[in-house]
């Protein structure tokens, strides 16, 4: 059975994102349907996976991260408006036999991602 995680890297202070706020999010259409709210821990990580088992189906979700509200919490000066605030990645479940991991890698000007298992 697979798995959807994630995990948040801070790469302008080269530490983990630790008290990001995420919102995972289900696309059908153009009609999103919350699923699910955390907050990574310590290590950038959700306690738990956010889908697993029969709650993981194949189909396209979306990760949104509060990265704004994570910077400015480490003392970050940032402009107003931010220009990195909610980070939102859009992504595709093709086999949720499969674990898939999506991590972001942000700092207040610039985001990635990949995908992880």
């Amino acid at each position: 059975m697979g798995k959807l995680s994630t995990h948040v890297l801070d790469t302008a202070h080269g530490k983990p994102g630790a008290g990001v706020r995420v919102e995972l999010y289900a696309v059908e259409g153009s009609q999103r349907t919350l699923i699910k709210e955390d907050s990574t821990n310590s290590d950038g990580r959700c306690n738990s996976p956010l889908l697993e088992g029969d709650n993981l189906r194949a189909g396209r979700y979306e990760l949104v991260f509060a990265a704004g509200d994570y910077f400015a919490s480490q003392g970050v000066a940032l402009p107003s408006p931010r220009f990195i605030d909610r980070v939102t990645i859009a992504f595709g479940v093709a086999d949720p036999g499969q674990n898939y991991h999506v991590p972001l890698v942000v700092t207040p000007w610039s985001y990635s991602t990949y995908r992880g298992s």
